[in-house]
């Protein structure tokens, strides 16, 4: 490469208004992050439309900030990269909005780019020699997939949930007992001072060659072990409860993973996704890859949760595939991985 590529990137697709400079896709010049999780925690969970608007406060002051401490001008970025599905719709248009205004004005292109993409990116950053093909599990709040990996612009979906994603439930549970938003740090925190085999929670492996996940059943197994023992006046242990929970989600999540491994002969498996800073997780997958001699690779736990350097990764790869967007490039809530719009 004769010229280093900057790219500037901008991801608001949920409570995290961030702006990121990369450089090649895999070196980090900036990467300014404002979470919006007190203001959230009071309403136990996201709130959209005040999510919206807290992007809306303090994007301009987050590209400011990306751009001063990457050491760069504008002059010196070559893109603008952007976060435009899924998400949600209010928060995702507040960052398309801000990265159409800043591409046509500086006349650079602008690079859309999926958040999913932007999640598995991570693992580039993070290992800067890891390239496809490979194995990857994205878990976060909205998304349960297992994919694998053909190319930097070609993914093959292998399964993914067919009702609540792993992080879903992570809130959920902690919501039953009486943990406070996000739920999935604090079980991970509270299961340290219980017995993951205290309570038998049901393990869904679905129906037998399926990589699909469900984990509604298990939510509903622990909101029933909660209610039944609150009817009895039986003492509830919360710590057993949330290490019995994620012992249950663990299993499944390493059981096919190490499976789709065997079967496409990955000997990479990569781990993506806000629930990926799980430290439970992380040990039992990368146990798991010992054993079965797969290489391991996840991201450090910043850039397992949303955070524009992922996108600016993504957006790299992105840009130098001619994959760019004209001003009418709108929000896609929905929009599914692999899917170009």
């Amino acid at each position: 490469m004769d010229k280093d590529i900057n790219i500037l990137a901008i991801e608001t697709s949920c409570d995290e208004t961030s702006a990121a400079v990369v450089k090649n896709g895999r070196e980090v010049l900036s990467n300014i992050i404002y979470t919006q999780i007190e203001t959230h925690k009071l309403f136990g969970g996201v709130v959209p439309e005040i999510a919206g608007r807290q992007h809306i406060m303090k994007i301009d002051g987050v590209v400011s900030r990306a751009m001063e401490e990457s050491g760069l001008s504008f002059d010196d970025i070559d893109a603008v990269a952007v976060t435009y599905g899924p998400g949600l719709v209010g928060a995702l248009l507040v960052g398309l909005s801000h990265a159409k205004a800043l591409a046509y004005a500086l006349n650079k292109p602008l690079v859309p780019v999926h958040h999913i993409e932007g999640h598995i990116a991570a693992n580039y950053i993070e290992h800067k020699d890891l390239k496809p093909p490979f194995v990857c599990m994205v878990v976060s709040g909205g998304h349960t997939h297992l994919v694998n990996i053909e190319s930097y612009s070609s993914f093959k979906i292998l399964g993914r949930t067919r009702d609540d994603a792993a992080g879903e439930a992570y809130d959920k549970v902690a919501r039953v007992i009486g943990l406070t938003y996000p739920g999935g740090p604090q079980i991970d925190k509270l299961s340290e001072e219980g017995d993951p085999f205290a309570i038998k929670f049901p393990r869904v492996t679905l129906e037998d060659g399926s990589y699909d996940f469900s984990f509604s059943g298990l939510k509903s197994a622990v909101l029933n072990y909660v209610n039944k023992a609150k009817m009895k006046n039986e003492p509830i242990n919360e710590a057993d409860i949330a290490a019995s929970f994620q012992q249950a989600v663990i299993e499944v999540l390493t059981e096919k993973s190490i499976k789709a491994c065997k079967e496409y002969d990955s000997k990479v498996f990569a781990l993506a996704g806000g629930v990926s800073a799980n430290k439970h997780l992380r040990a039992a997958m990368q146990a798991a890859c010992d054993e079965n001699g797969i290489r391991f690779c996840v991201p450090r736990p910043v850039l397992c949760t949303d955070n524009a350097a992922m996108i600016g990764c993504a957006g790299y790869y992105e840009f130098m595939g001619g994959n760019t967007a004209d001003m009418s490039l709108n929000a896609y809530p929905g929009l599914k991985l692999g899917e170009r719009i």
